[in-house]
């Protein structure tokens, strides 16, 4: 498992990352990264057979806290699976978009 920082993370969505969100869905309905697929902290464990293992899972959350873990299971489970430091209000604090 890998932690990237927000420089690396905003690359690699242009190059069309696979983002996992793993907050709440009431986080995720307020703004999330576009094309980021929810799958609940509670839900990664069991769900983690929907994601691909051929390329790398950009994990995120609100902070940065719940994606290392949540990406530390998913390591656990094969996964290339990375958590993006300061999530997504560190995204937003850069001005990139937030999909509703």
């Amino acid at each position: 498992m890998q932690e990237v920082d927000l420089n690396h993370f905003c690359a690699a969505h242009e190059a069309g990352a696979f983002v996992v969100d793993v907050r709440e869905p009431h986080e995720y309905q307020r703004g999330h990264v576009p094309g980021s697929l929810l799958m609940p902290m509670g839900h990664v464990s069991s769900r983690s057979d929907e994601l691909p293992r051929d390329r790398p899972v950009y994990v995120i959350c609100a902070s940065g806290v719940r994606s290392l873990v949540a990406a530390a299971q998913l390591s656990e489970a094969g996964l290339d699976a990375r958590s993006v430091a300061g999530g997504v209000v560190a995204w937003a604090r850069a001005g990139r978009p937030l999909a509703r």
